[in-house]
């Protein structure tokens, strides 16, 4: 029996694709393409934020290994009312 080398292999790999999984291309195309336009706008989106920071002087990333500061609370009071409340009426 004669030894398939690469090209040979990936022919014959493409001819079967071709005939059993002929249906399912255009499908799978269409959601390669919906997901590469999703990637495009998310790396446009994510590089608008990086200038955005670059300008205002503050950074959003923080640097490996550590963590972010937590977020301060308000030092007011609490009234009882709001969402946050655990007073029950």
């Amino acid at each position: 029996m004669p030894q398939l080398s690469g090209w040979t292999g990936l022919i014959l790999l493409l001819v079967i694709l071709l005939l059993f999984a002929a249906p399912k291309l255009p499908q799978l195309a269409k959601s390669l393409g919906q997901s590469a336009t999703i990637f495009k706008k998310e790396i446009k989106a994510g590089k608008e934020d990086d200038d955005a920071s670059a300008e205002a002087g503050t950074s959003t990333t923080t640097a490996p290994g550590t963590s972010a500061p937590a977020p301060q609370q308000s030092a007011a009071p609490s009234t009882g009312e709001g969402p946050d409340s655990t007073a029950s009426k």
